[in-house]
């Protein structure tokens, strides 16, 4: 069997007293395991489970009920441990009585006041209560304690609406400082509260004596008259009295009454009058009414009126019907004018206009007023128009002029300028900031501001002109008025006539579009008569291709809400043409400005080399390119409707040779570069890449590089354009839908194959002729003579040189690009063999030594320089061993040898650069 647990015990609870629904927190031990452990609570005897939070076995929360008894304990009874002790106790305090007007920091619930005295329910409202004052003087609160005063009065209360009420306790409590004449004054005032009850039903007694009293007189006369018992009886003959009385009333009545028979005929007539000015009041108020409504602008109510009064008095002979409908006319003719005011009046909405039109129509107005109002909104749109290129340009002038212009800024269509601050700028060293704020305007070409406003204008106001005439076509203006049929008629007939000069109207339109904006982006295209009109732009220096493509996009988000409208393609297709031209002006422009941001590359030069003998030149110059196609790609694409922009052999011809140009400018600027003298390079950041094991010493020991040294980078950047780049750009060509693209290539390799050819020709020039030239002194250094010289003792110094010097020169080319290697050896070798064969030929005779000296330092070069010889500079060698006699005997054969051998032996560190490089020449 499972532990009994202790019964609950109470150490604490938190406040130790307060008043009824006070909220306490109980802390003690075997509090319960559970809120459904806990069965029972209670303060000071007064059930408070309902209220109870268990919290945990040693805390509980709760409210105290309302108590009886002032003071008690806290038991809590559990399933668990039974019922409880308490070591603490909890003291319930009275509620301070809070009357109607006192301040109160709770609501206080308002209840029927409960008379306990007498047992019975006033059935009053709280707001009549009585007062909190009954005395009717002065309250002073005394400063006796409550404690005190519940003692001396067991069982009572100051409350004078309660049972026990006390009045000794009520004086002491409120009026315990209060003087003797003030408390007679209170006794005063209590007499006459009570007075008062006793007032109302004896005033309402007072007040209904005087009616009782004469009703009471009338009654006692009534009853008198009824019983009074006498007749008046009439003697003798009245007969010729009453005749003489009756004449004289007669009379009397005559001349008493012409005078209201008169008024009465009178009065008559005026009815009638009245009757008729009633009858026919719609007539008689008409004009005064139309007036009204005119004002208010109730034309509807106005044409009702008019049309119900013509139909009632239009063909009527009264003259005054007559004389009040000719008023009428008047004013229906004045609203007639004052319609067709409004009607042309611009700017206007196209509900407007409808609204106009039909009134117009229901008034019977003479001519058209639908195609008055189109013709209308065409010179305004024409005007508008105008009125906006002038604004600008005098803007742009510094002039300030003001035009009327419809606010257009509040329009919602998205406008492609948002996104042109976003894109990078194909001119180097220009960017715009990013995202779109208030100032663009100011960024933004003033020509590009002009046609981003005249396109947002045309494409605001074109759409109710257009749907103006499509409701005139087919006669839904008319659709609201009582004439349906014959209106709706009459407007396809009118329509049917005048197509061809609405057409007219919209080509004007979409014309003057096309040739404002000629005027400002491509003045060149207008006629000389024209420019005045369209153009006065102050063209200072022309917009970047960036700018045409933004404009571009400009006119072909307008070109697209044109479409919708479904207005006719061969009257948008003038919009289509100027398309074209700006898509073929960019291309132009765009290449032209690359050109020159190419030629700007050869200032970035920093000669810093890579492992494979590059800089960066040849990749900025591809990333440039690239850059320039990627920003001409919404260009070169061919929206629905829009023709290819390389359709015309004109412009193939032109993109052609600016690509071409490009290619040339960078030829020339590598050209540039590599012939520059040496104070004009600047070397500031010019550095080698050293992770090459190969390098065993650095061009760029010094501050400064040679001219050699710049010809060879150049000739290793010549190589990489040649094999990758030039070939990379010629697919981004091809890519972009570019014409000519093999010319290009062709062209451009035959020119940087001619650059590459100078380039070696005049580095070869630097190093190989030095070599050359030293040969011829070497030789004859010391007075030597092939006729008469020693037995041969080793190679000469002479030959030695040139290998160190041809070694110098393997180095420097190897040190920047080992793909040259080959080639720069290859031709240094053929210049020193051909020289060393004209010198052997020019020998008239050899003795022995001499030939024999003279074979060892050929075959020495030859074997020496073997990886780098060339079918030339094979021939060259054979050519000198021919002109030398032939070894007749082996002496001479194995002392050949030995002497090379021994060349070899001695110069086997120098002559490693040759052995090394033989497998990198194979491999290349």
């Amino acid at each position: 069997m499972s532990r009994a647990r202790q019964p609950p015990l109470v150490t604490g609870i938190s406040p130790n007293e307060g008043i009824s629904w006070t909220k306490v927190t109980i802390r003690g031990e075997n509090l319960g395991t559970g809120p459904t452990d806990l069965i029972g609570l209670t303060i000071c005897g007064h059930n408070c489970l309902l209220t109870a939070e268990w919290m945990s076995a040693s805390k509980i929360v709760c409210r105290v009920g309302q108590a009886k008894n002032d003071k008690g304990d806290i038991i809590v009874t559990t399933k668990s441990g039974g019922k409880g002790t308490s070591t603490v106790s909890f003291k319930l305090l009275k509620p301070e009585k809070i009357g109607i007007l006192d301040q109160s920091a709770v609501w206080v619930d308002e209840m029927n006041y409960y008379d306990m005295r007498t047992d019975r329910n006033k059935g009053i409202p709280p707001l009549s209560l009585r007062p909190a004052n009954p005395l009717g003087i002065e309250i002073d609160k005394g400063r006796f304690p409550q404690k005190d005063l519940e003692v001396l009065f067991p069982g009572m209360s100051a409350d004078f609406t309660s049972e026990n009420f006390s009045a000794a306790w009520y004086l002491i409590e409120n009026h315990s400082t209060t003087s003797f004449d003030q408390l007679k004054t209170a006794v005063v005032n209590l007499k006459k509260q009570a007075n008062k009850k006793n007032e109302g039903s004896l005033a309402y007694v007072k007040g209904g004596l005087s009616t009782f009293f004469e009703a009471q007189d009338a009654l006692s006369a009534i009853h008198q008259k009824l019983e009074a018992d006498g007749t008046e009886k009439v003697e003798g003959s009245m007969t010729q009295k009453l005749e003489n009385v009756l004449n004289r009333a007669s009379n009397t009545a005559d001349t008493l009454f012409q005078e209201v028979l008169g008024r009465k005929d009178k009065a008559d007539s005026t009815r009638n009058a009245l009757n008729v000015l009633q009858r026919f009041k719609f007539l008689f108020n008409l004009p005064l009414n139309i007036e009204r409504n005119i004002q208010k602008g109730d034309y509807d109510v106005v044409i009702n009126d008019y049309e119900k009064a013509k139909s009632l008095f239009g063909k009527t002979e009264v003259q005054v019907f007559k004389k009040y409908y000719t008023e009428v006319e008047t004013r229906i003719e004045a609203l007639r004018e004052l319609l067709l005011d409004k009607l042309l009046e611009t700017p206007s909405t196209l509900h407007d206009q409808k609204r106009y039109i039909r009134y117009l129509s229901d008034l019977h107005a003479p001519g058209d007023p639908a195609w008055q109002c189109i013709g209308a909104q065409h010179q305004w749109i024409l005007q508008l128009m105008h009125n906006c290129k002038e604004s600008y340009v005098k803007e742009q002038k510094g002039k300030d002029i003001f035009f009327p212009m419809l606010d257009l800024d509040s329009d919602v269509r998205p406008s492609p300028i948002g996104h042109l601050s976003q894109t990078a700028s194909l001119k180097r060293g220009s960017s715009f900031q990013s995202g779109r704020d208030d100032a663009w305007r100011y960024k933004a070409p003033q020509q590009v501001v002009f046609v981003e406003k005249l396109t947002k204008l045309v494409v605001s106001q074109l759409p109710n002109f257009w749907k103006l005439w499509i409701s005139y076509v087919n006669g839904s203006l008319f659709s609201e008025t009582a004439e349906k049929s014959g209106q709706m008629e009459r407007s396809k007939k009118n329509a049917r006539q005048r197509q061809n000069d609405f057409k007219k109207m919209i080509q004007e339109v979409m014309h003057s579009l096309v040739k404002l904006i000629r005027g400002a982006l491509l003045p060149f295209s207008l006629r000389e008569g024209e420019s005045r009109q369209y153009g006065g732009w102050e063209m200072k220096s022309e917009l970047s291709g960036q700018w045409l493509t933004h404009v571009i996009q400009t006119v072909r988000l307008s070109s697209e809400s044109l479409t919708a409208l479904e207005i006719p393609n061969d009257m948008l297709q003038i919009i289509q043409d100027l398309i074209l031209d700006l898509r073929v002006r960019c291309i132009i422009v765009t290449l032209q400005h690359t050109a020159e941001d190419i030629k700007r590359l050869a200032e970035k030069e920093d000669w810093v080399v890579d492992n494979e003998g590059l800089t960066s030149l040849p990749s900025q110059f591809e990333q440039c390119i690239i850059h320039s196609l990627q920003s001409l790609k919404t260009v070169l694409d061919c929206k629905p409707g829009e023709a290819s922009v390389f359709q015309q052999q004109k412009t193939q011809e032109d993109v052609c040779q600016l690509s071409i140009g490009i290619m040339q400018v960078f030829i020339d600027c590598l050209e540039q570069l590599s012939t520059k003298p040496d104070g004009d390079i600047d070397t500031a950041h010019l550095s080698v890449d050293v992770s090459s094991p190969d390098l065993f010493g650095s061009i760029h020991e010094d501050s400064s590089l040679s001219s050699e040294q710049r010809l060879l980078i150049a000739l290793s950047n010549c190589r990489y354009l040649e094999r990758h780049t030039f070939l990379n750009i010629a697919e981004h060509f091809e890519k972009h839908g570019f014409q000519g693209v093999e010319k290009i290539t062709q062209v451009s390799m035959e020119s940087l194959k001619e650059l590459d050819q100078r380039l070696f020709e005049m580095y070869i020039e630097f190093k190989a002729d030095p070599i050359v030239g030293s040969l011829e002194p070497g030789i004859y250094a010391g007075y030597f003579d092939w006729k008469d010289c020693l037995v041969p003792a080793g190679v000469r110094n002479y030959l030695k040189e040139a290998l160190v010097n041809i070694i110098a020169v393997h180095a420097e080319v190897f040190t920047i690009s080992k793909d040259l290697v080959p080639r720069v050896m290859s031709r240094v070798v053929e210049a020193v063999s051909e020289e060393l064969s004209r010198l052997m030929q020019c020998v008239s005779s050899f003795s022995k030594n001499g030939a024999l000296q003279a074979r060892l330092e050929i075959c020495a070069l030859r074997d020496t320089v073997a990886i780098y010889l060339t079918p030339e500079s094979n021939w060259s060698f054979k050519q000198a061993l021919e002109a030398l006699p032939q070894l007749s005997s082996g002496t001479d054969k194995k002392l050949l040898e030995e002497l090379l051998n021994k060349f070899k032996s001695s110069m086997h560190l120098q002559l490693t650069c040759f052995q090394a490089s033989s497998s990198a020449m194979m491999k290349t």
